[in-house]
């Protein structure tokens, strides 16, 4: 049996990655967060408390807070990675040689890459190399986690080692963690509900009521299944917390991001109002943009909610047409698009 974690780095210091090192320091681990702000380093150590993005949280004193990648990462046993997509690449590369090539990463990110269409964990072995990798993903708002309210989430890894000693490292009486053996899995549902939340968000804003909404997450959980089958992951997986379980926390939350996007383009504000508005990163536009841009893998797959959410987004499509053409597409099965269906 693998020996229990002693040390960890947190690299990043939103909301969810504080959150992670509150769960690890609780547990008796020693934990650096890393921030990419040497200014932000200096108001955590001081004010101990993330008031940026988990106001009113405190930080314990054992939590060591650094800049350095080097201050961070010496002797951890495990790096778990919380930098927003679109920066991750360039966060993780300061990290090329101060995580020994045997360091597993945990990416707790959610959402894909727009140049590329490269998954977190993607990002993560190549620009760090060939080493074991984890996905920790599920309905998990950081600010109901971090006031100890109960959640259950997944950590998903092709390493069985890796994912006991993550799922002992994070566990307490009002934190449950599962072990899962499809991190593709896990990964795109992250990434793709936030996508499938701006929808719900929408609806909410449209004024559209409880029957569409419950529809829309519905068939949103299709989309997701049928895109990950395609791409080699269980469709199972979307059934369960990394999927439906982080769809619906997503789609109904006030602390959503994503959902209150869409909220806010539902009731009419456009886009670019909506993102100034917003101090932290709402993964679902970015991801909608990667689903249907030049390198998307998404086509060849029905994903009808997600079009037109980019439709709406991207394209100046009013959102009341969008759902006007939802509802008179083609007449269909239900599962169809799964286990080799063709829509």
């Amino acid at each position: 049996m693998q020996a229990p974690l002693r040390k960890a780095v947190v690299i990043g210091d939103g909301g969810w990655g504080t959150t992670i090192a509150l769960l690890l320091v609780e547990n008796g681990i020693e934990t650096t967060l890393w921030s990419a702000f040497p200014e932000q380093v200096k108001a955590l150590r001081e004010e101990r408390e993330n008031r940026r993005y988990l106001p009113g949280v405190e930080l314990p004193e054992d939590l060591s807070v650094s800049a350095d990648p080097f201050e961070a990462g010496e002797g951890a046993e495990v790096a778990f990675s919380v930098v927003p997509t679109q920066f991750l690449r360039g966060a993780i590369e300061r990290f090329e040689d101060a995580l020994p090539g045997d360091t597993p990463v945990v990416s707790a990110t959610k959402g894909i890459e727009i140049e590329t269409f490269h998954t977190p964990s993607e990002i993560l072995s190549e620009v760090l190399g060939e080493r074991p990798l984890g996905v920790l993903s599920g309905p998990s708002h950081a600010e109901e986690v971090a006031r100890g309210l109960p959640a259950s989430i997944v950590m998903a890894s092709a390493d069985d080692d890796l994912a006991r000693r993550v799922q002992l490292a994070l566990s307490n009486e009002r934190f449950r963690i599962y072990t899962h053996g499809d991190p593709k899995g896990a990964e795109l549902g992250g990434a793709l509900k936030n996508v499938i939340a701006i929808a719900a968000g929408i609806s909410d804003g449209l004024e559209l009521g409880d029957n569409a909404k419950a529809a829309l997450l519905t068939r949103g959980i299709i989309e997701m299944a049928r895109f990950g089958e395609a791409h080699g992951a269980r469709s199972e997986t979307f059934f369960g917390l990394a999927g439906l379980g982080d769809l619906a926390t997503t789609c109904y939350s006030r602390h959503s991001r994503n959902r209150h996007v869409g909220e806010e383009i539902g009731r009419g504000k456009s886009l670019e109002e909506v993102l100034d508005e917003m101090e932290m990163v709402a993964e679902g536009v970015w991801t909608t943009r990667a689903l249907f841009g030049p390198e998307s893998e998404a086509r060849g797959v029905s994903m009808p909610i997600a079009e037109q959410v980019n439709a709406v987004l991207f394209d100046g499509k009013d959102p009341r047409q969008g759902v006007t053409e939802l509802m008179q597409r083609e007449p269909v099965g239900e599962m169809d698009g799964l286990g080799g269906a063709s829509r």
